[in-house]
């Protein structure tokens, strides 16, 4: 059975820094592109990073320099620094692993950025 667990979300003042993880088990993780999205409420939900199996990565435009994708092989996980949160980047993020038209997707964790 697939699982994408992620963890580290919470509440944090804007210009806070949060870093995420996904761990993953019921694939070969190394085989699998990985993604974090997000969704804030009355919205859809979008891709926020994305790194491939060869560890190229790639950043929608709202968080370029401020967020950083990465992943361990070794541990199975995908991790999300976040540095210089501000308001907007208030939503549920959801990891994704991805090969070919195979999609898995994680429950969420909501990251909340307030003061």
């Amino acid at each position: 059975q697939v699982q994408l667990a992620e963890s580290g979300g919470g509440l944090v003042q804007p210009g806070g820094s949060l870093r995420l993880s996904c761990g993953a088990s019921g694939i070969t993780f190394s085989a699998y592109n990985m993604a974090w999205y997000r969704q804030a409420p009355g919205k859809q939900r979008e891709l926020v990073a994305t790194i491939t199996t060869g560890g190229n990565t790639n950043y929608a435009e709202p968080v370029k320099g401020r967020f950083t994708i990465s992943r361990d092989n070794a541990e199975n996980s995908v991790y999300l620094r976040m540095n210089n949160l501000k308001p907007e980047d208030t939503a549920v993020y959801y990891c994704n692993a991805k090969r070919g038209l195979v999609n898995f997707w994680g429950k969420g964790t909501l990251v909340t950025v307030s003061s």
